[in-house]
């Protein structure tokens, strides 16, 4: 009886899966198997947020998997070696695994290829898995992608090139998942069993995301355009954690999206662009997962005391310190307070944006190497951003984004006696007697962006 392997990794689903679809389609039984890698609890990618996360979403796919007749295989250890292992105890002909970007997966895909070749497996790679477009589908203009190294360096020209290639089209979940018999696994992991997760972390899963997706197209989709950047709102959808663990797929998300219409669908989907393209920066230059994209000559600060007032939430500057809140408590971050953080610690502070990169990564449920490391260089000015010197002020953009001061009060209750927009300048003399438990500034923003023009060659 011919057997194939559908080795999930960032596909967590059973709707529109080519990985799936294509190993349940060319055998008579399928094992689907999913494997806790070491290699990713060794390069301290294996957070607690995403790891409980990550808890969630396998017992889902398990339970999705066993209305259809089947049940998901968990392995533990060496990826290669626990694919090969199930390989050779089951038969099976092919393996199926969707297309990675990082050196990381790269590297796991050839030592899978290798691995196979020696028991008589084929290796088959799914693009389209895991992003909308896969990298390299298109180039800039005149030039041709070898093995899809080449890319566009900025946003707008491959986004109009990304609109006009389209995306594929949608695959039905499997009706059936016949398992091989005698296909052993590990015990399901379990949220419970994970220590230091963020208090406020999302429910993980395929039928969690399905819902979200459908209430989000819906309904708030509509105002995204107007409201996406009020931070107050909250009207941003959400979906970013099962975009990451593929509970959803990009390419279904763009779909449903655009048979709504509309302004904030077409604002919608260009955001589902710009995580493509980021992960087609990182196909063509892997060092960016580390190097900076377009070297500045920054001689960047050791400030740990800064730093580390930032990763507190307690510099003294309320939109700061109410999106890093709100990245401890939730494991999650608004989008606009993503940009402001960043350039904080950065422009402001002047320090690395891998020490920023790292502590996002360290509780970043949606943590992805390709949006959390080159969306850190476009604040940083080292990566595709063509104005790379821009510095967020965020008094100002607390005036612009959160105009009422609902979001800094929501996330730092020591200034919940401030009224109104008040509490983004919370030392000036009247605004201190009500706040008198939150820091002083640690920094004057006027020396800081001096300081940063300066080191820039500015001045």
């Amino acid at each position: 009886m011919p057997v194939s392997v559908a080795l999930f990794t960032s596909d967590l689903r059973l709707h529109d899966n080519p990985v799936l679809r294509a190993a349940a389609g060319d055998a008579d039984a399928v094992v689907p198997l999913f494997v806790r890698d070491r290699g990713i609890r060794l390069a301290g990618f294996d957070a607690p947020n995403r790891r409980a996360f990550l808890a969630d979403c396998l017992r889902d796919l398990d339970a999705g998997l066993r209305r259809r007749g089947g049940r998901l295989v968990v392995r533990s250890g060496d990826v290669v070696a626990a694919a090969r292992a199930v390989v050779v105890e089951t038969g099976a002909r092919e393996l199926h695994i969707a297309a990675g970007v990082s050196g990381y997966a790269l590297r796991r895909e050839e030592r899978l290829r290798n691995a196979l070749a020696a028991v008589g497996c084929a290796l088959r790679v799914h693009d389209a898995v895991v992003t909308a477009l896969p990298p390299g589908r298109v180039a800039p203009a005149g030039r041709v992608a070898p093995a899809g190294r080449d890319h566009f360096a900025v946003f707008t020209p491959y986004f109009r090139r990304w609109e006009a290639a389209g995306v594929r089209g949608v695959l039905p979940a499997p009706r059936t998942v016949r398992l091989p018999e005698g296909v052993r696994g590990d015990p399901l992991p379990e949220r419970k069993e994970v220590t230091r997760v963020s208090p406020g972390l999302a429910t993980g899963g395929e039928s969690v995301a399905r819902r979200l997706l459908s209430a989000w197209v819906n309904g708030a989709m509509d105002d995204y355009e107007r409201c996406h950047d009020d931070l107050s709102a909250d009207a941003t959808s959400r979906l970013s954690p099962y975009l990451h663990f593929g509970c959803l797929s990009a390419v279904e998300v763009v779909h449903r999206a655009r048979r709504r219409g509309g302004a904030g669908a077409e604002s919608f989907v260009r955001q589902l662009a710009w995580r493509d393209f980021h992960h087609q920066v990182l196909a063509a230059r892997p060092d960016t997962a580390h190097d900076d994209y377009r070297p500045r000559g920054d001689h960047w600060r050791a400030d740990e005391s800064g730093a580390a007032a930032w990763r507190a939430g307690r510099t003294g500057y309320p939109l700061v310190d109410a999106g890093m809140r709100q990245l401890a408590h939730e494991g999650w971050m608004h989008n606009r307070a993503r940009l402001l953080t960043a350039s904080f610690l950065t422009k402001t502070l002047y320090v690395d944006w891998r020490v920023g990169a790292a502590h996002f990564l360290d509780l970043l449920v949606d943590g992805d190497l390709a949006n959390n490391q080159l969306n850190w260089q476009w604040v940083a000015g080292t990566g595709t951003d063509t104005r790379p010197n821009r510095v967020l002020n965020p008094v100002i953009q607390g005036r612009r984004f959160d105009p009422r001061g609902d979001y800094a009060r929501r996330w730092i209750p020591e200034l919940a006696g401030l009224k109104g927009g008040a509490v983004h300048e919370p030392w000036k003399p009247a605004a201190r007697e009500a706040a008198p438990d939150y820091p002083e500034p640690i920094v004057d923003l006027g020396e800081a962006r001096a300081r940063f023009e300066r080191a820039r060659g500015l001045r």
